[in-house]
């Protein structure tokens, strides 16, 4: 089975990078920063489905991930969710929370209506993402 990213998580979210196990995406939202983690390997529902070996790396990911987003973002809380009620693919959801956010302080899911980004602002966003995320690695 080959690896592909589920069809709603591709139509949500822009791809920020690579790294050795997931896909890094950033959810099409500006309401939140808001990165989502997919492990690259096909057939995974859950996190207890990753190999012994392969959850190190995807926790070390996490930690880049929320480094990058503490770094860009300055939250006052990250939030880590890996659901799947509606997107049965593995993904780890990464968000940064500010006090006063539309949502704080309860969860951001169904809380306030998407804000797509536009193009212009997206694009500057996974750049300054990767850079974030390279700084993050060291």
């Amino acid at each position: 089975m080959t690896f592909e990213l589920h069809p709603q998580l591709d139509a949500d979210t822009a791809e920020v990078t690579r790294l050795e196990l997931c896909r890094v995406q950033l959810m099409d939202d500006t309401t939140w920063p808001w990165l989502i983690l997919v492990p690259q390997i096909a057939g995974l529902k859950d996190l207890h489905d990753l190999a012994p070996g392969d959850d190190a790396v995807a926790m070390a990911e996490i930690r880049q991930a929320s480094r990058a987003l503490q770094a860009l973002h300055r939250p006052d809380k990250i939030n880590v969710a890996a659901l799947g009620n509606q997107v049965p693919q593995l993904h780890i959801h990464i968000i940064a929370r500010h006090v006063g956010d539309p949502a704080w302080p309860g969860p951001v899911w169904g809380a306030a209506a998407r804000q797509p980004y536009d193009r212009d602002a997206r694009d500057a966003a996974l750049v300054s993402m990767r850079q974030a995320l390279t700084n993050a690695a060291t």
